[in-house]
């Protein structure tokens, strides 16, 4: 792409996404409040994409703040830490976090009220440490990506190596309704989230930092802007405010005027996206030596009597945020997220954890959802589609089971941002359809798996079975050839034994016979 066609690519008005109303504010402008202490913490060792992480901690133990509660498992995976001291007092199961309600691993911690960090170590300068040392220590603290999608942040930085990142993307774009906890943040700590990114761009090796905010948020762009005035490898860009702006290749698109190719990913075109929560975590891990161990969620929705922003420890219950802030009423849906891609929660006994970027209290208008219509083809879930997909189509296929069909219309390139259900004026919930079929096509990939696993299996036992076999027979016909080969040396030496004996007779009577 020229200079001139970039330019115009840049200036051109979005023709994807949607403009839900944002109803971000009174909840953005009300300082950020610390929740009170509770008295037991829940701490999900699934808190990030990949293997859950292993306790190290046992039943009984006291723990400081900080204190590693449970290592990673494998590459793709995270570490867990205290987020207060007290007592270890149990290790098990707890509801998760997500509309099936289904338990998952939690270590339980009884607060000492204390609240006292263990040893956080020597400071130093991160600038002073090989990339791979900066990535190793994020890793340790157990740091992952805020914005949502909870990837191991280390993994990220070490990709920035080995596939030669020129250009670090930071996500500021908070493009979900109802959500201000990354305007909050930009707007209270600027300075630690522009340390963070430098951190990253020694740990990347990118030459360059874009901060795309949307433009939604003056107070963020201009305590960001300020916070960067110092660094010219860094540059605040505003973006226009759009759902889902958020996405990590329309944010890229929006602020290189590049377009991801389906199939590929950002690192494709030399660019890694982070979130600035993410940046401020790293910029803790680093200088203060603290893991991710707490955050600031956003407490919003008709229901809440008191909006606003809640710095939370990591495993505090939903119901104990609820009570800090109060409710006007009975929520007629409980959100864990955004209301276009957050899960709905079963009930409110599920713990924070580290990708909670907001609690949605809403009200039977908030959440009212009218009875779907069949579709009328209008074509306005086409136009909507972040992606350029043709959901209606989707839906058809999926609607008579041919999820190959689907496929074939790109249903893996589908982000389930929920654009095409808000747009739909049947009230089809086309994502839920989507993402129903992604479940099913998983569970056949699965289920394939196994059964190649399953004849793979199958045929090295044949094979071994065979093998055995052969051996056996192998070995018999050995065993046969060398009891022949025995009988006949038995034989041989019989009939020497025999001759031998009628030369020592002959000789004998020879000898008589002279005598």
């Amino acid at each position: 792409m020229g200079l001139i066609e970039k330019v115009f690519s840049l200036l051109e008005p979005a023709h994807w996404g949607v403009h839900p109303a944002d109803r971000k504010r009174p909840a953005a402008d009300v300082p950020v409040r610390g929740l009170p202490l509770p008295a037991r913490l829940y701490v999900p060792l699934q808190q990030h994409i990949g293997a859950a992480a292993r306790p190290v901690v046992l039943f009984g133990q006291t723990v400081l703040k900080g204190q590693l509660l449970a290592e990673a498992q494998g590459a793709t995976s995270a570490a867990v830490h205290a987020p207060t001291s007290g007592i270890v007092s149990a290790i098990g199961d707890i509801s998760a976090p997500h509309p099936s309600g289904l338990s998952f691993p939690a270590v339980t911690i009884e607060a000492d009220g204390d609240d006292r960090w263990a040893d956080a170590g020597i400071a130093v300068d991160p600038f002073g440490l090989p990339p791979q040392e900066v990535a190793t220590r994020v890793a340790a603290a157990g740091v992952v990506g805020l914005g949502g999608a909870t990837f191991p942040s280390a993994l990220k930085l070490g990709l920035g190596l080995r596939a030669k990142i020129h250009t670090l993307i930071i996500n500021g774009g908070e493009c979900e309704p109802y959500l201000s906890c990354d305007d909050r943040l930009m707007r209270d700590a600027p300075d630690e989230i522009v340390d963070g990114i430098r951190i990253m761009l020694h740990a990347t090796g990118a030459t360059k930092a874009l901060v795309g905010i949307e433009d939604n948020k003056p107070e963020a762009i201009a305590a960001m802007t300020a916070a960067a005035r110092d660094f010219p490898a860094i540059r605040i860009a505003s973006v226009p405010a759009r759902y889902p702006m958020g996405s990590e290749k329309h944010l890229f698109s929006a602020l290189t005027g590049q377009e991801v190719p389906a199939d590929g990913r950002t690192t494709d075109l030399g660019a890694l996206v982070h979130n600035v929560g993410t940046a401020w975590a790293v910029h803790e891990a680093l200088r203060q030596g603290r893991p991710l161990v707490e955050r600031i969620v956003t407490l919003n929705g008709g229901a809440i009597d008191m909006p606003g922003n809640i710095r939370v420890p990591v495993g505090a219950l939903v119901a104990d945020v609820l009570a800090f802030v109060g409710l006007k009423t009975e929520p007629a849906r409980l959100v864990m997220g955004g209301p276009m891609m957050g899960n709905r929660l079963p009930h409110a006994r599920v713990p924070v954890v580290k990708g909670t970027s907001g609690i949605l209290a809403l009200t039977a208008n908030e959440a009212a959802q009218l009875d779907p219509g069949p579709c009328i083809r209008c074509s306005s879930c086409v136009r909507a589609c972040p992606v350029g997909l043709l959901p209606l189509e989707m839906s058809a296929r999926i609607g008579i089971d041919d999820l190959n069909g689907a496929v074939a219309f790109g249903l893996k390139d589908c982000i389930a941002c929920g654009c095409c259900s808000f747009v739909c004026p049947s009230r089809i919930p086309l994502v839920h359809y989507f993402n129903h079929a992604k479940g099913e096509l998983a569970a056949q990939g699965r289920a394939q798996l196994r059964n190649e696993s399953a004849k793979r299996l199958a045929a090295a036992r044949i094979e071994r079975l065979a093998r055995d076999t052969q051996e056996k027979a192998a070995a018999a016909a050995r065993r046969k050839a060398e009891r022949a080969a025995q009988k006949a040396a038995e034989k041989a030496a019989a009939g020497t034994t025999a001759a031998g004996a009628a030369a020592e007779a002959a000789q004998q009577a020879s000898k008589e016979v002279v005598a």
